[in-house]
């Protein structure tokens, strides 16, 4: 012990100047109150400057200190010292909401999110089979971690370049090719804890430092089964979509897949629940398919928010309205988990993304409020749609109409 508090005595530790200073004032400020009691109003009057003087020698010796433990602690990174303390005194304080769903609708949601409330929950599916996470699937028997390692980057408060290298993908020329760096870093602590995909999900999130958590929906090895309109059935998340054929009922294999138990009770806990935006039948609809979420979402008393799509999905949604899509999810889980939607209020008058989408048969989602209404759902349509080299949900503009619905709706108090 005696040995530790020495150490704060070596040379180049910075930190002995600014404890003398501290020392002196304090001495000062006491030498200072000598004086005060004395009858001579300028005795007086001396004792009290010498007492300020004091104080002042004792704030700069602890404000010195204070920023040599910052300069240690966030070495060339003072100026982050505010928005950890953003975080932690603001972010904390925000609501809690669980978001729903899988693909790249859900880390862009997570990507504005996190500056509204450090509370958050991403609820994500692992059924993905196509691509770097089918093939991660089949040689160590994971759950896909497409989805998950998307919504830890969208959350990561790490250095931007943690975030690049997550989602860098090796060229054709590798033998790696097609695979993400953090698909393979998830497999990686997959096997070295034990084949947990739950720990290796937290000990991913500590390495990136996320706002609020992101867990699987399930840590079972699940697949998805379409069977569509004219009887086909066919499995495997990436084999689904197929054009022209309508899919009739989504179904789990296994069926009784369990749910992990940090989703359930982040249901149970939530303020506001978020499903979508994401693709319906394989990104929203195979979270709320396992066993007991949907029965979650039922018994909540959070407000729960349906964000549909902005674009119909040649060979999933062609040809569906924002009123099919939650009769879908109605039709599928046949229990309450609906309390509002939100719609794209915007049209899109972007000719060149609209005929690229028109190529593959896919279209503006029709906005029938009325319809949705009749469904006895209170429906907000709003401008959240933004166009690059697609047509998708902007972060921010969606971000700030689920703020307005959910402070609308219920009182969030910070």
């Amino acid at each position: 012990m005696s040995s530790n508090l020495l150490k704060w005595l070596y040379p180049g530790m910075q930190i002995k100047r600014w404890i003398c200073i501290s020392l002196v004032g304090i001495c000062v400020v006491a030498g200072g109150a000598y004086f005060v009691p004395s009858p001579y109003a300028f005795v007086r009057a001396f004792g009290f400057v010498i007492i300020l003087c004091g104080i002042l020698f004792i704030v700069i010796g602890i404000g010195k200190m204070t920023i040599s433990f910052i300069t240690l602690f966030l070495p060339k990174r003072e100026q982050d010292l505010v928005n950890i303390l953003y975080q932690k005194r603001y972010l904390e304080r925000g609501p809690k909401i669980v978001a729903i769903g899988g693909g790249h609708g859900l880390s862009n949601l997570l990507l504005a999110l996190k500056d509204y409330t450090s509370n958050i929950t991403a609820i994500v599916t692992v059924a993905d089979s196509g691509g770097s996470s089918g093939r991660l699937r089949e040689q160590f028997d994971i759950v896909a971690p497409g989805d998950i390692r998307n919504c830890l980057v969208a959350l990561a408060d790490a250095p931007a370049l943690m975030g690049d290298l997550f989602q860098y993908r090796f060229p054709e020329k590798s033998e790696l090719k097609g695979h993400n760096f953090g698909n393979l870093f998830l497999t990686a602590l997959y096997e070295v804890a034990n084949r947990d995909f739950q720990q290796a999900v937290e000990l991913t999130s500590k390495v990136l430092a996320i706002r609020g958590k992101v867990v699987p929906s399930t840590v079972d090895n699940v697949h998805l089964v379409a069977r569509y309109r004219d009887g086909r059935i066919t499995e495997g998340e990436a084999k689904i979509p197929r054009p022209g054929m309508a899919i009739e009922q989504l179904l789990l294999k296994p069926q009784d897949v369990k749910p992990t138990e940090e989703a359930i009770s982040a249901i149970a806990e939530a303020d506001v629940i978020i499903l979508g935006p994401g693709s319906l039948y394989t990104s929203v609809l195979p979270n709320l398919l396992i066993k007991g979420v949907a029965e979650a979402l039922a018994a909540s008393s959070a407000f729960r928010i349906y964000v549909c799509n902005v674009m119909t999905q040649m060979g999933e949604s062609e040809g569906l309205s924002a009123a099919d899509h939650v009769r879908a999810i109605v039709r599928h889980v046949d229990k309450n988990v609906l309390d509002a939607v939100l719609l794209n209020a915007k049209e899109i008058q972007e000719p060149a993304a609209l005929a690229r989408y028109k190529q593959e048969n896919a279209f503006p989602v029709r906005a029938d409020v009325d319809d949705i209404r009749s469904m006895g759902y209170k429906v907000f349509a709003e401008d959240i749609v933004g166009v690059k080299d697609y047509v998708r949900h902007d972060s921010i503009k969606l971000t700030q109409a689920l703020i307005k619905v959910i402070e609308k709706n219920r009182v969030i108090k910070r």
